[in-house]
């Protein structure tokens, strides 16, 4: 029975031993090993072997990259106001005797050193440039960290600035300016669109005027070439009709008669009209039925009788059918009123026969007519005597 209680204990003994003799390493990470208190050497990732009851691992410690996030450090800006930054440092663990011997305790170092340079770059800063420049303060943190804890055995690989916090009163009075200078380039586009749109619609006015006038110019010119060319048109037509009418006329060889009876059909149509009441007839119309077709005075350019033969008008070449007259009555009666008007004329002491060739218009004689000259006058006939003889 003690045989065996001592076997047990032997058994614990080395297991004891064992457990005190190997030590296991994770990965990316180190162990400081201490003999008798004083440091010995350093543990890699794996199985070590150690002196039992002699060698004792001090620390442990990581080789990977940390990250370690401080609270907000108050700091006054040069334009002397109060914000609120943090900040976040990684940073990884070169030299783990360094970080173990150097300084207690790293972290709380790295912490403190931040917050010291913090404030002394800040410091020199005012508030809008500390907002606008938070790569600059970054740089800033990460020289002068990585200088100062290299000797820790530590190296800052980045610095950034999580937050910066002014005072409630700076925040209000900053919202209120971004604020204004939104409604500042709102109402300066506004002002812009609007500008543009003038300048488009005065623009599209301007040509909708341009195009306007463009087209009553065009519009005037072709309503002028068209009545150039209908005053034309009508000038030609009527210079033919007279051509026609004067080529009829001569064609036709009219005599003193014709004119006569023309001129006393236009007589009566003076009168017409229910307001005509009186009919003055003028003395220069009396004055032209006295030497109308007066043998002694007859119209310039116009034979008494006319030698040729008379062409009539061929009712069946017209349109319409013309009523054959028969002016041999007529004209005889004409001839007697002629002449009588002309035997009066002759009687009538101190008056000169007018005739119409030689009246201008409004009864003034014309000079460029000059009347033919006076007959001799009519002499009896002598009749010879009945006896045969001769008379004296």
């Amino acid at each position: 029975m003690g045989l065996l209680i001592v076997l047990a204990v032997l058994l614990l003994f080395v297991v004891v031993l064992l457990s005190k003799s190997i030590q296991i390493v994770p990965q990316s990470r180190v162990g400081i090993v201490e003999r008798l208190g004083k440091y010995q050497r350093t543990l890699t990732e794996g199985p070590n072997l150690l002196v039992p009851f002699i060698d004792r691992v001090r620390y442990k410690i990581d080789l990977r990259e940390q990250v370690v996030s401080f609270p907000p450090v108050s700091v006054i800006t040069e334009d002397n106001l109060s914000v609120d930054i943090d900040t976040v440092i990684y940073f990884t663990v070169t030299d783990p005797v360094a970080a173990t011997y150097e300084i207690v305790n790293y972290i709380q170092g790295v912490e403190q050193l931040t917050i010291t340079t913090t404030r002394n770059i800040v410091g020199g800063m005012t508030l809008e440039e500390t907002l606008t420049s938070r790569d600059r303060i970054n740089t800033s943190l990460s020289e002068v960290l990585d200088d100062a804890t290299g000797r820790w055995g530590i190296k800052v690989k980045r610095v950034e600035i999580k937050a910066i916090d002014p005072p409630a009163s700076i925040k209000d009075s900053m919202e209120k300016q971004m604020r204004a200078d939104r409604d500042k380039r709102a109402a300066i586009l506004t002002a812009e669109g609007q500008r543009q749109s003038a300048i488009l619609t005065a623009e599209g006015g301007k040509q909708a005027a341009i195009l306007n006038a463009e087209g009553d110019r065009q519009s005037l010119i072709l309503r002028a070439q068209a009545e150039r060319e209908s005053s034309i048109l009508k000038a030609q037509g009527e210079g033919q009709a007279i051509q026609t009418v004067f080529q009829a006329i001569h064609d036709g060889q009219p005599d003193q008669a014709l004119l006569a009876y023309q001129y006393l059909q236009m007589m009566p149509k003076i009168a017409e009209g229910s307001a005509n009441k009186v009919w003055v007839v003028p003395s220069e119309i009396t004055k032209a039925l006295e030497g109308l077709g007066s043998a002694m005075n007859q119209v310039s350019g116009i034979p008494k009788d006319s030698g040729g033969p008379r062409v009539r008008v061929d009712p069946g070449a017209m349109d319409v059918e013309v009523p054959e007259v028969d002016t041999s009555s007529a004209d005889e009666a004409v001839r007697e009123a002629l002449r009588a008007a002309e035997e009066s004329a002759r009687t009538a002491p101190g008056q000169a026969p007018s005739t119409i060739g030689g009246l201008a218009s409004g009864g003034i004689p014309d000079p460029s007519v000059t009347p033919p000259p006076a007959a001799p006058p009519a002499t009896s006939a002598e009749v010879p005597p009945e006896d045969g003889s001769t008379p004296a």
